[in-house]
């Protein structure tokens, strides 16, 4: 095809230095890979999350902020230690920035089911677990509490044990399905709410609550928190289960509201606890199926006489704590919590 350019114009006469550039029409600077340090960003930490907002303790005031955008794809849940900048007054309107999420020293995690992988990281740099269990309506369920513990013991997290409502039903049954966890336990009802004696317990320590919809968690937070003013429900006569009340994470002063003059650098000596909305299950696709046993104390004790490579199914041959629960050495509640460790080593196996 012809050159069909017009007459009297070279084009090898230009080059990309004839081009000209057109001015940026709204003013913005140029990208650059270079990101602000920000060197005056204050330390605090995550006490609520809020539909994409943080509720951040900032030098002792607690201060609303979203994130970076450069955090954008990263999870930030209560508990989370974090350096902020923008407007910390903590006043009405007000709004900082979250631009750093600090290492994390442990973290509570689930998963939608046992068979999803998939993790949901729930509150972090907790070193207490206060499992909430009724002793009636709803029901207690030991197998559950024994997911929680394989979470707590797996985060590295000291596991508790509250049971309340003793004044609908003597918490005996429940005690002796669970007497091989070798737990704290504190008791609660109308009568004796025990609240001295669980914040000795929580004194000091960063603690998260779990348990079953409708066991209490929200009753028991408003008596050791009088200014939390959190949301209680019922238990539905008919199907027995709880009704959720609490629909997000959120970390209380054990002192109350005066306790927030007390926080400084990310934590408060006097203890924080952190109400998490209740479920009826527990998944735990995430966890290392060789890190279950360790939630059985009493049935890892007898384990150490087990053949290497014992699965501690029941057609593993030579297993020593199947052979201590068939010839009587173990007690039935020894025997039905060697039972719940199968089913979860079969489902997560």
């Amino acid at each position: 095809m012809a050159n069909r350019q017009p007459p009297g114009i070279n084009y090898d006469d230009y080059d990309e230095t004839s081009v000209r550039v057109r001015p940026n029409p709204k003013g913005n600077r140029p990208r650059t890979k270079q990101r602000p340090t920000y060197a005056q960003a204050l330390p605090g930490f995550v006490v609520g999350v809020d539909r994409g907002r943080y509720r951040v303790m900032v030098a002792g005031t607690p201060v609303t902020t979203s994130r970076a955008r450069e955090l954008r794809d990263e999870a930030i849940v209560v508990g989370d230690r974090v350096d902020v900048v923008g407007d910390t007054s903590g006043t009405d309107g007000s709004l900082a920035r979250i631009v750093r999420v600090g290492e994390r020293t442990t973290m509570l995690r689930r998963s939608a089911d046992d068979t999803d992988h998939v993790e949901r990281t729930i509150v972090a740099n907790v070193d207490q677990m206060l499992i909430v269990a009724a002793a009636a309506d709803p029901e207690p369920r030991p197998r559950l509490i024994d997911r929680y513990l394989v979470a707590a013991y797996d985060a590295r997290i000291s596991p508790l044990l509250c049971i309340t409502k003793t004044d609908l039903a003597d918490p005996a049954p429940l005690l002796g399905a669970i007497a091989g966890a070798d737990l704290p336990v504190v008791a609660t009802s109308i009568a004796n709410p025990a609240l001295d004696e669980l914040t000795d317990l929580l004194a000091g320590h960063f603690t998260v609550l779990v348990g079953h919809s409708g066991v209490g968690k929200s009753t028991l937070i408003n008596a050791l928190v009088p200014d939390a003013a959190r949301a209680t429900g019922h238990v539905n006569a008919v199907t027995g289960r709880g009704r959720h009340t609490s629909s997000s994470a959120v970390a209380f002063p054990l002192d109350g509201v005066d306790a927030f003059a007390q926080a400084a650098k990310g934590f408060v000596q006097a203890g924080w606890i952190v109400d998490t909305p209740g479920v009826r299950s527990f998944g735990l696709g995430h966890i290392d199926p060789g890190n279950i046993l360790g939630a059985f104390p009493d049935l890892a004790a007898v384990a150490e006489n087990c053949p290497r490579g014992c699965t501690h199914l029941p057609d593993s041959p030579d297993c020593a704590i199947i052979e201590a629960v068939q010839q009587g050495k173990l007690d039935e509640s020894s025997a039905a919590r060697l039972d719940s460790l199968q089913r979860l080593l079969a489902t997560l196996s």
